[in-house]
């Protein structure tokens, strides 16, 4: 399987969407490396950061996902390197 290491952004600003976006980051945790929330009370809104190794594919697809939800922004910046399972 080739895989990709990527970070995902993710902009939360309707809070009501927390419980959804959480639901979709637990369906790929399995590729999840690592997880970073930060809350802006400033500004009222929550950046989190996702480390993923997983396949192109699934990164874009769980990207779609959460692009979708209300309130919330996601970008995704990936490896220039594929790295294949042996």
């Amino acid at each position: 399987m080739e895989t990709r290491v990527a970070t995902v952004g993710i902009i939360v600003e309707d809070t009501e969407s927390a419980e959804s976006l959480n639901a979709i980051l637990h369906d790929y945790g399995g590729y999840i490396i690592g997880r970073m929330g930060i809350p802006y009370r400033d500004r009222s809104i929550n950046v989190i950061m996702v480390a993923m190794d997983a396949p192109q594919d699934e990164i874009s697809a769980m990207s779609g996902k959460i692009g979708r939800l209300h309130g919330v922004t996601v970008k995704a910046a990936y490896s220039s390197e594929v790295f294949r399972d042996a």
